[in-house]
């Protein structure tokens, strides 16, 4: 259980020394903090413990965080928990695919412990920030519920990270208007430092996986060639 008012991380990585780095250093910054040794125990803390986010090693004996990673997005009730990754590994395609399984942010070892508190609390503003005065939004075979982050295509609840969920809101809320890559890391990751502006590539590609019936041929989330992307805005809303 976490104290009343403080918001509870769970880290989970194969190094005793990382966890114990992180550990002190978040609950210096008045974070509860649980940790896992690994991807199994990690699996098992968050489906007995409420956090407010995860902070996941890539590579780990057993289930590594990948697949951890992709377990949670898939589960309805742990889809909206807050992921960040770390990784060992340098190579671009690693952090993309973490990007890809649903992570909001990634960082690569070794890394700054104030780096990633501030990483820490971009993403939980992200998530517990309020992203509409508008409580629902239908449009299309969408039903967009500002008020619970949650997203229905159809009927189904869609899983989207809370990082993918703003970016959604932010293209839903202006409708029409076109905006690079530039524009949108500067709107949804605008609290962090620097960001790879493939990130945004990477979450625009996994919301188009949800919401869309082919993410080839997209009809909600398109993009115009050199300028950027937009959503569009002759999609009729639902009754």
């Amino acid at each position: 259980m976490s104290r009343a008012g403080r918001q509870k991380i769970l880290v989970v990585d194969d190094e005793q020394d990382i966890i114990e780095l992180l550990s002190y250093n978040l609950i210096r910054e008045g974070f509860d903090v649980s940790a896992a040794t690994d991807g199994e125990e990690g699996l098992k803390k968050v489906r007995e413990e409420i956090f407010d986010i995860v902070i996941l090693d890539l590579m780990m004996p057993g289930m590594q965080g990948m697949e951890l990673c992709r377990i949670l997005r898939n589960d309805p009730k742990t889809r909206n928990i807050p992921i960040i990754m770390l990784t060992a590994k340098t190579d671009e395609v690693d952090r993309i695919l973490g990007l890809e399984m649903g992570a909001d942010d990634y960082l690569t070892k070794p890394f700054s412990v104030r780096e990633l508190v501030a990483r820490i609390k971009a993403v939980l503003r992200r998530s517990t920030k309020t992203p509409s005065n508008e409580e629902q939004i239908s449009v299309g075979d969408l039903v967009i519920n500002a008020e619970t982050y949650s997203v229905m295509k159809r009927g189904v609840t869609l899983s989207l990270s809370p990082t993918e969920f703003k970016l959604l809101m932010f293209l839903v809320e202006r409708k029409g208007k076109i905006y690079n890559r530039e524009q949108l890391l500067n709107a949804v990751w605008k609290d962090e430092g620097y960001v790879e502006p493939r990130t945004v590539d990477v979450h625009i590609s996994r919301i188009r996986t949800q919401i869309e019936d082919d993410p080839a041929n997209p009809v909600y989330i398109k993009t115009r060639r050199g300028h950027g992307y937009y959503f569009e805005d002759n999609l009729p809303e639902r009754d």
